[in-house]
């Protein structure tokens, strides 16, 4: 795997779990608009959406906990890094800083 794929697979999983989010939130949303609604079927298909939101509730913290980790693995490998080689990392900051400042007088 490389860096690019990592990241962008990070990019995708927040985004994941961000849509999740709305979608827990509106479903609970929908189950307190029809708490008064009365019939077998409403009280079936509530219980079914409550117990889908507690299973989806899970994963997304089971989701926000291995994001969380890789990032604090990618701190820690990052630090490794600096510390192992502080000139290059200087050096790659300094190229950075050129590129980006580059960029940014260009667009004006």
């Amino acid at each position: 795997m490389n860096a690019s794929t990592g990241v962008s697979g990070e990019v995708s999983k927040e985004k994941l779990m961000q849509d999740l989010r709305v979608v827990v939130s509106d479903a609970e949303e929908l189950l307190r608009a029809t708490a008064s609604q009365a019939g077998d079927k409403v009280t079936a298909a509530r219980e079914r959406i409550q117990d889908s939101l507690a299973v989806a509730k899970e994963r997304l913290a089971d989701a926000q906990e291995q994001v969380a980790e890789k990032a604090k693995q990618a701190a820690r490998v990052t630090d490794e890094y600096v510390h192992e080689n502080p000139w290059k990392a200087v050096g790659i900051a300094a190229g950075a800083g050129l590129i980006i400042g580059m960029l940014i007088s260009r667009g004006r």
